[in-house]
């Protein structure tokens, strides 16, 4: 097994965790939480779930591309993680808890997932074998 390889067997767990997770939470969202939040709440649910779905499968994307060099691809990976954490985690934590103070984390994942694709982008701009 190469460096690359050896360092994507991680992320590829992780991505596949959270792209689970996401489904699992978003059929809670739509079958088990219609009794306990209000609609308004179930939309932010569901959009939580979404965005992890989502930087879920860009995570696994990354961590099976070979097209990305190694200290690019990890720094992009992390900040994804940290981001999906913080947008999605904070979100979720809040809507089943109540503790308002949570959703500080929410705008600093999203500044984390925006950043990750921008990231992203500089890596591929600044690879010559892309």
């Amino acid at each position: 097994m190469n460096s690359v390889s050896t360092h994507a067997k991680p992320w590829i767990i992780i991505a596949a965790l959270l792209g689970a997770t996401a489904v699992l939470a978003g059929a809670l969202g739509a079958h088990g939480l219609k009794a306990i939040l209000t609609p308004a709440q179930l939309v932010t649910w569901k959009m939580a779930s979404f965005y992890q779905l989502v930087h879920a499968v860009l995570l696994m994307a990354l961590a099976v591309s070979v097209l990305i060099e190694l200290r690019s691809f990890r720094l992009v990976s992390k900040v994804l993680l940290f981001g999906v954490l913080f947008f999605s985690g904070s979100l979720y934590l809040f809507l089943l808890t109540g503790i308002k103070f949570l959703t500080i984390l929410t705008p600093i994942g999203g500044v984390l997932l925006v950043g990750a694709w921008l990231l992203l982008v500089f890596a591929a701009w600044r690879n010559k074998n892309i």
